[in-house]
């Protein structure tokens, strides 16, 4: 049990401001005149009706103000109290508990994903807040639609890993083999949107490794997504012809119930965490399948000590490089001893140590575990060592290679892209930097970096993860760090500009239209230019030099949904809009084939035509050499300034100590007795479902109002009703998450509704307690209207949850505040649905007014009596007539709420809704609906379905 000093101390503070409080209370409102000696003679108001038995100030006594003090300490201890359990009880792991058994798994998962997904917020905020100082952007309103779409795309991810561990799963063992091997792939057709890729045959064996490669956008991935199930089961698309995996047909059997037999690794895998402890991220296919805790254990410490990450189990997955994350990844995909293992690009990110230490990984699982291992790669050569058979796509269609397809291409540019550049023939540099030593957090990322560049020159920035690479080019292009930087070119000194492509370039796009994007930069130009405006198409016939014979769409097209190549390249379009002198670029190649790296590499080649300065982090040496490149080698934050240094050699493989293929359920057999039988979580019937949601709902709503109904109760009935409510409150909250538990079984569901609730948290930290601002408003009204009525009121629960565990504000007051923000959400998602346009933003608007006052007079209403006390002219009064009291709340609320945060909470939501309301809308729209029931069937009615009916489909309405 760790103890954290901060809920504490936050519960003081509140302690001490509610005793305030309630001394300001007595003070107002003639409550703080009782005995002698009198401090203050105020002159006593009484106001006019219906409030004419409130009397306004009066006399202030010692005597009173003590019996004010005293009066409040009750309820401060009971801050207090709530304070100290807080700092002893760490919700999260109860997060955890409570995802593993009993009725509330679904949403107790969906609350650890909602945790997990904090940190990868943070990254997005942190990223998307670069990109737009380095775009010249201020960091407004507009940030929050490219944050949240990468974290839409995070949920995305984490809702695939989860499918693919086992969630929801109904599997009562583990599937059986045909002895047909792991895979049979016969005449089949993987299909989604317009994509099609033909597999007439394709049976690999077990114990082997085969490599798949291609172009990107060739359908690689189709092919691994479509073996996993992930095509035909979450993404929306459908197959046909024969594939069956471990004996089961592919189109009939979803991902989850086939997760002991297939593991998979996407790309990105630290966008795919659903944990934030690598122990538990590992163990997570054995929780979801209900493996006991010490078999669990077990197994996760023998596959980490297999695949070589044994260091790094109480690890948070945020800290991970990309070459831990990798391993991390496999780990997790084969804890289950599956017979299938798939692996999406998994050299992209690394550098030579790490490629090295993943691809003996793969060895070892393929020879010593048997494992049938198929691996989609651009970087095919690093496998050669240990490939058994190639296959490529070519013309849509997977056919055998003869040899090693395109081995050459992958580490070497095309003949017209390898052009050596000339010497400059101007001598002066246009950047210098010299001793830079660049410092974040207390740690040094870069120390004693010295380079020169010079006009129309390339440089490749070349080491291990690690070395500070990144760190280096945003410092030169922001200007920061310590140590001597200068700029002594002419071109600089007249305002020239360092502009930078960053690793995410991704979050340089902040429109939903790369015609948008367009404009957006025309208009950046023309600021630059202090009003002079660029001639008209300037920005469309820019990226058409730079994109060559690449064919970029700039019309109506998502900027997202371009392919790797194309997003790389309006990415270095946007950035070269005003002709920087320097152009630094942040892995150029990451993910891409050798057709995308010729159109990088030619627009790259036209920047430094155009007189830019080029500076280049990468690990591909090869594709470095083909530019011409000087290079410049930097390891642990050094790098020199002119010394050039050898392509990197490829290292002999170094195999891993070899283990024996044991596991506590060899593949075919049956489970440990503790889970041999899965229970199937029940759901209630529609009917019941619908009667507890009700009955729920409307015992929260008597214990919001008890201070009004206990005048219709005998006075001793009446004296027991605030701690009834205070009973009442909790208990109707869990019956209405058991009720809709059912409603989150779905991985999709459970990603999206994990990743937004950490958005609506991280947004009400950043709000709560500034003059009344609940900008959370603004993302649970949009989320229920894009979603229906049920998530907005899961999300609305979950965000209350998650943000009171985060400042560790859990109290009795939280019950008050899940159902006052889930009725916020499901509000929304029971608007008219067929509004759309500026119409359905108006209607959002004035359903955000409403809900911001009404939010304020019921969390109001119930803590009234327990904050003024007894004795003053607004104070609660058992047994009073109702008018008294109503008129007595409403004074109370009109002064402490509604004439202030009520309204600021009000205008906040209009305001948002108006400035971000329709791109938020758009980007959860864009969402990919998912059937609930699975099966191709399922996605083509995903796919037919209308915008009303995608509303609905995940949660319903």
């Amino acid at each position: 049990m760790t103890f954290r000093p901060a809920p504490l101390r936050a519960a003081a503070a509140l302690a001490v401001v509610f005793i305030v409080a309630r001394v300001v209370y007595r003070i107002l409102f003639n409550g703080a005149g009782i005995g002698e000696p009198v401090l203050l003679d105020l002159p006593a108001m009484r106001l006019p009706a219906p409030y004419a038995h409130v009397v306004f100030l009066g006399p202030v006594s010692g005597p009173g103000l003590w019996a004010a003090v005293l009066s409040a300490l009750p309820i401060a201890a009971m801050f207090l109290g709530f304070g100290l359990l807080n700092a002893f009880v760490e919700v999260a792991r109860g997060f955890v508990h409570l995802a593993r058994r009993g009725p509330m798994q679904g949403v107790g998962r969906m609350l650890v994903v909602a945790w997990a997904a904090l940190p990868a917020l943070a990254d997005a905020v942190a990223s998307v807040r670069l990109a737009f100082r380095l775009r010249g952007e201020r960091f407004g309103p507009r940030a929050l639609v490219p944050v949240l779409e990468r974290t839409l795309e995070h949920a995305g991810r984490v809702a695939a890993a989860l499918e693919l561990r086992g969630f929801g799963s109904s599997a009562a063992h583990r599937p059986g083999n045909d002895d047909g091997g792991p895979l049979q792939v016969r005449d089949a057709e993987f299909r989604i949107g317009d994509a099609r890729v033909n597999v007439p045959g394709f049976t690999p064996r077990s114990g082997s490794i085969t490599v798949i490669t291609g172009p990107t956008g060739s359908g690689k991935s189709t092919i691994l997504r479509g073996i996993a199930g992930l095509l035909s089961h979450v993404d929306g698309g459908d197959i046909s012809g024969t594939v069956r995996v471990s004996g089961l047909d592919r189109a009939a059997t979803p991902p989850r119930d086939t997760a002991q037999a297939v593991g998979v690794v996407l790309q990105n895998p630290r966008a795919a965490f659903a944990t934030t402890r690598v122990r538990d991220e590992i163990s997570l296919a054995l929780e979801l399948r209900g493996v006991p805790s010490g078999t669990a254990k077990a197994r996760v410490l023998e596959v980490a000590e297999r695949i070589g990450v044994t260091a790094l189990l109480d690890r948070n997955v945020s800290t991970l490089s990309a070459g831990e994350a990798t391993l991390v990844a496999i780990a997790a995909a084969v804890v289950e001893d599956p017979a299938l293992l798939l692996v999406d690009e998994p050299l992209a990110d690394l550098d030579t140590t790490a490629r090295r230490h993943v691809i003996a990984v793969l060895n070892t699982l393929a020879r010593d575990a048997g494992v049938c291992v198929i691996v989609a790669e651009h970087r095919a050569s690093a496998l050669v060592p240990v490939a058994d058979s190639w296959w490529t796509v070519d013309g849509g269609t997977l056919i055998p290679a003869a040899g090693v397809p395109g081995a050459a291409s992958s580490t070497s540019a095309p003949v017209e892209a390898r052009q050596i550049f000339s010497p400059p023939a101007d001598p002066a540099p246009v950047l210098t930097a010299t001793n830079l030593a660049v410092h974040r957090k207390g740690n040094t990322l870069v120390r004693d970096a010295s380079l020169t560049l010079h006009r129309g020159e390339v440089v490749a920035l070349v080491g291990p993860n690690g070395a500070g690479k990144s760190s280096l080019l945003v410092a030169l292009a922001l200007r920061e760090g310590s140590g001597e930087k200068g700029t002594p070119g002419e071109g600089m000194a007249d305002g020239g500009r360092v502009a930078l492509v960053p690793d995410a370039s991704d979050d340089l796009f902040t429109r939903d239209t790369v015609a948008g994007e367009l404009r957006a930069a025309g208009r950046r130009l023309a600021r630059r230019k202090n009003g002079g405006q660029p001639a008209s198409g300037f920005a469309a016939s820019r990226l058409a030099r730079l994109r060559g014979d690449v064919t970029v769409p700039i019309g109506h097209e998502h900027p997202r949904d371009l392919s790797a190549g194309e997003r790389r390249i309006l990415a270095i379009a946007l950035q070269t809009m005003d002709d920087p002198q320097v152009l630094l670029i942040d892995e150029p190649t990451r993910g891409l084939d050798p057709a995308a790296r010729t159109a990088v590499a030619e627009a790259l080649q036209a920047a430094a035509d155009s007189g830019a300065a080029v500076l280049i982090a990468t690990h591909d040496h090869d594709f470095a050499h083909s530019l011409g490149a000087r290079i410049l080698p930097m390891r642990g934050g050094a790098a020199p300034s002119f010394e050039a240094a050898p392509a990197e050699e490829p290292e002999p493989l170094l195999p891993l100590p070899r283990h024996a293929a044991t596991s506590p359920e060899p593949r075919g057999s049956e489970p440990d007795n503790h889970s041999a039988e899965r229970k199937r979580r029940l759901r209630m019937p529609r009917g019941v479902e619908l009667a507890v949601l009700a009955a729920a709902n409307l015992l929260a709503l008597a214990a919001f109002c008890w201070p009004l109904l206990a005048a219709a109760l005998p006075q001793d009935a009446a004296a027991a009703l605030p701690y009834a409510a205070l009973a009442i409150a909790p208990l109707a909250v869990v019956a209405i998450i058991v009720s809709l538990d059912g409603s989150v079984r779905s991985a999709h569901t459970v990603a999206l509704l994990g990743v937004l609730a950490a958005v609506g948290s991280a947004v009400r930290l950043a709000s709560t307690g500034v003059g009344g601002v609940e900008a959370v408003f603004i993302l649970l009204i949009l989320a229920g209207r894009a979603f229906g009525a049920r998530f907005g009121m899961l999300l609305g629960a979950a965000t209350i949850a998650l943000s009171s565990a985060l400042w560790g504000g859990i109290g009795p007051w939280t019950p008050f505040q899940i159902f006052a923000c889930a009725w916020v959400g499901a509000g929304a998602g029971l608007l008219p649905r067929r509004v759309r346009g500026k119409a359905e933003l108006w209607m959002l608007c004035g359903y955000g007014i409403v809900a911001s006052y009404l939010f304020g007079l019921l969390t109001n209403l119930w803590f009234w009596p327990f904050a003024v006390g007894a004795g003053t002219g607004i104070s609660y009064v058992p047994g009073a007539p109702l008018g008294t009291n109503l008129s007595s709340f409403l004074l109370y609320s009109l002064v402490t709420s509604t004439a202030g945060w009520d309204t600021l909470r009000a205008v906040t939501t209009i305001i948002g809704i108006a400035v971000v309301g329709r791109a938020i809308l758009a980007a959860l729209r864009r969402v990919k609906p998912v059937s609930s029931a699975g099966g191709g069937a399922g996605g083509h009615a995903a796919r037919a379905s209308s915008d009303q009916d995608r509303d609905r489909l995940r949660i319903g309405v």
